[in-house]
């Protein structure tokens, strides 16, 4: 059974929680807000009645989570009274304990995600690095590790734009994952992910490493004001390949995307370029790429702000968005994260989508500084 301690500790960070969540007042803000929703002309306008609700529903949720905090914690406390009683068995008291601590580490954990994008939805594009079938093959194994990591927390996924690479594998794929929270959690992958294995494609069974890189954005929704200059953008249309149908290579239904982005800070010019080929309606891909372009801009605004201050806070974590951060070593069953050192070797798992603790480990190393930098 759990000792005294362990249940202070319970009941020491439930109030913790309550304080610098700041539950009390997010109440009566909650309250205030409610009021708008109740203005006859509310929803005249529909984006700013959208905004409105949307901010009704976080404060919603992060009361939610905290009552249900409070409430295992009571559960707990009376649990561990009531056994001296034989009201309650030592074996309910630690599974009431193991359900407090399971929602107070995941409260903790979401309060780590604080900054002003990190509840949206997210853009994750993956690009097979030099090396032929071998990256290509590595980048096919990433967008299934994405794509079970996606489905295991409940997350829409849908193809944005898929390239099947000349022997194996893919060149390029984009995926929208769309969800709460799915840019605060994903936003720790971008950079490059090294592979090294025995080669199934090596005759010699060589020892082979193989790069792709992992680019994960907002997916920015109607009420993010993104400015965009109409008159940088030109448009092509090519033919969709595909398992067959009608339609492939018949009807130019996929869309590319030419924006000149010219940087407001520093003058710099580049090319951004977005391929859609989600649908077979060509305004839908149209329209999916314009949101992918406004994901684009919105997220080179935050890294923007993020690297002015770490101009200022020199002593803190270098950002560094496309560096190497992850090696998978499968002939050691090794899988280390550079950016925090954790590993495991659970090699199987994690290419089944189970990557939470590096997810985890680098939100608690990291998440108060891309707080900081975000302000």
């Amino acid at each position: 059974m759990i000792t005294s301690d362990q249940l202070r500790n319970v009941l020491e960070r439930e109030q913790a929680l309550r304080g610098y969540l700041d539950i009390d007042g997010k109440t009566i803000q909650l309250e205030e807000e409610e009021l708008r929703t109740h203005d006859p002309g509310f929803w005249e306008d529909a984006k700013r009645a959208e905004i409105q609700m949307k901010k009704v529903k976080e404060l919603k949720k992060w009361i939610q989570l905290y009552n249900e905090v409070h409430a295992a914690a009571e559960e707990l406390q009376l649990a561990y009274d009531y056994v001296k009683e034989e009201i309650t068995t030592e074996e309910e008291v630690d599974e009431a304990y193991g359900k407090a601590i399971l929602l107070i580490e995941n409260l903790e954990f979401r309060n780590m995600l604080r900054q002003e994008a990190d509840q949206m939805s997210c853009v994750l594009k993956i690009n097979s690095g030099a090396g032929g079938t071998e990256s290509q093959d590595w980048a096919s194994m990433l967008l299934r590790m994405y794509t079970r990591w996606a489905e295991s927390n409940n997350y829409k996924i849908s193809v944005a734009n898929y390239q099947d690479g000349d022997e194996a594998g893919i060149k390029t794929a984009t995926l929208n994952i769309e969800g709460e929270y799915a840019y605060g959690y994903l936003k720790c992958e971008n950079g490059v992910h090294r592979l090294v294995r025995v080669s199934p494609y090596n005759a010699q069974g060589k020892r082979m490493t193989s790069f792709a890189s992992v680019f994960v954005t907002p997916l920015v929704d109607d009420t993010i004001e993104v400015k965009i200059d109409q008159a940088a953008i030109s448009w092509d249309t090519f033919r969709s390949g595909g398992a067959g149908g009608q339609n492939v290579n018949k009807v130019e239904s996929g869309v590319r995307l030419r924006y000149q982005f010219k940087d407001p800070y520093t003058g710099e010019e580049e090319e951004i370029l977005i391929e859609n080929t989600e649908t077979r309606d060509q305004p839908k891909n149209r329209e999916n790429a314009m949101r992918q372009l406004r994901s684009i801009l919105y997220d080179k605004e935050l890294k923007h702000r993020m690297e002015e201050q770490a101009k200022v806070e020199a002593g803190k974590k270098k950002i560094e968005w496309g560096s190497q951060i992850r090696s998978y070593v499968f002939d050691d069953r090794r899988v280390k994260d550079h950016r925090t050192n954790y590993q495991t070797s659970d090699v199987n798992g994690v290419m089944d989508g189970k990557i939470d603790d590096f997810i985890k480990a680098y939100l608690m190393e990291f998440a108060a500084e891309d707080a900081a930098a975000e302000k």
